[in-house]
This record gives C-alpha cells, sequence and structure tokens, in this order.
C-alpha cells in the first residue's frame, strides 16, 4: 500500500504560479499528477520516473515543471502561467509494483 498526501492548491489569478506537493509513504516507481475539471475527463497534466524522466500534456508543456525528491518519496508540480482552464482537481498518483494509487485531489481555482 501507498499513502498519498497532496498540498499546495487554491485559489490563483490567470498568470500566477502555485506549486503542489504530493507525499508517498514509500518509494515509487512512476509519480504524476492528473486533473479533472467538472463535466470533462480525467487527464494526465505530467509525470516523471524513478529515474528522472519526465512527460508533460501539450497543454503544459512550457509552463509546468515536475520534479521529484526520492530520498523524500514527494513529487512536486509548479505551475506557472497559469490559464482558467487549468482550473480542475489535481489528483497525485504513484505506480509501485504494478499498482496505481491515488491522493484524495487538490483544487486548483485560476480565476480574477
Amino acid at each position: 500500500q501507498v499513502q498519498l498526501v497532496e498540498s499546495g492548491g487554491g485559489l490563483v489569478q490567470p498568470g500566477g504560479s502555485l506549486r503542489l506537493s504530493c507525499a508517498a509513504s514509500r518509494s515509487s516507481r512512476a509519480m504524476g499528477w492528473y486533473r479533472q475539471a467538472p463535466g470533462k475527463q480525467r487527464e494526465l497534466v505530467a509525470y516523471v520516473t524513478s529515474g528522472g524522466s519526465t512527460n508533460y500534456a501539450d497543454s503544459v508543456r512550457g509552463r509546468f515543471t515536475i520534479s521529484r525528491d526520492n530520498a523524500k518519496n514527494t513529487v512536486y508540480l509548479q505551475m506557472n502561467s497559469l490559464k482558467p482552464e487549468d482550473t480542475s482537481v489535481y489528483y497525485c498518483y504513484a505506480q509501485a509494483l504494478a499498482v496505481t494509487y491515488w491522493g484524495q485531489g487538490t483544487q486548483v481555482t485560476v480565476s480574477s
């Protein structure tokens, strides 16, 4: 079992920044973030492997940066130049032993 604790969501104005954090209870192979807006499907935002390889959705590439601290089993999502369409619930996930674990979700709202 892997427990995930997320933090860092909130309300921000367009063009602003937020940093999400997700701490896992044990090491994981890959960690990342999905998001889901009301009435829309959950979409992959970004992930990072234990070796440091990263991948991003086209909609966030160049604005968001994912990183991880393996010593702390923590993944971060730095979100810059936020847009209203980034408004969603963001879910952290971690993969360990072919099982995917999910965080509880954190709300990000981009609005003036």
